[in-house]
């Protein structure tokens, strides 16, 4: 697979991510209760994606050019800094939720880990 391929795979699974979040967002705005089990097996699903992406970016040469490999990085970036504004926002809404809620959410599986976690844990 070429460098820009992969990198236009990668951000696609970025885009994917994004709507995920955003999904959330609107959910844990509308409903004020933390997401299905559905959005997290998706969530899930996703970061499994995630974890392969990046394993096929690092295996990539250190010194990829071009300007379609540039503009591609570039878009990555930004999507990411997007994503992990709004899986901040998500995580202090999830905490409302559950805060509000005046019982603990023992019911409810456990979340998939937030991006902000698997990033400080060197996963992602």
């Amino acid at each position: 697979m070429t460098p820009l391929l992969t990198l236009q795979e990668h951000r696609q699974l970025c885009d994917e991510l994004h709507q995920l979040a955003l999904e959330e967002n609107r959910h844990l705005q509308q409903h004020r209760q933390p997401p299905a089990p559905a959005l997290l097996d998706r969530k899930r699903s996703l970061l499994e994606r995630l974890d392969a992406s990046l394993t096929a970016l690092r295996a990539l040469p250190a010194g990829v050019a071009g300007t379609d490999a540039r503009v591609a990085v570039e878009q990555v970036r930004s999507r990411i800094l997007q994503i992990l504004q709004l899986d901040r926002e998500n995580e202090q809404l999830l905490l409302r939720c559950s805060l509000g809620s005046g019982r603990p959410a023992v019911a409810t599986p456990a979340p998939a880990p937030s991006l902000l976690q698997r990033i400080y844990q060197g996963h992602a």
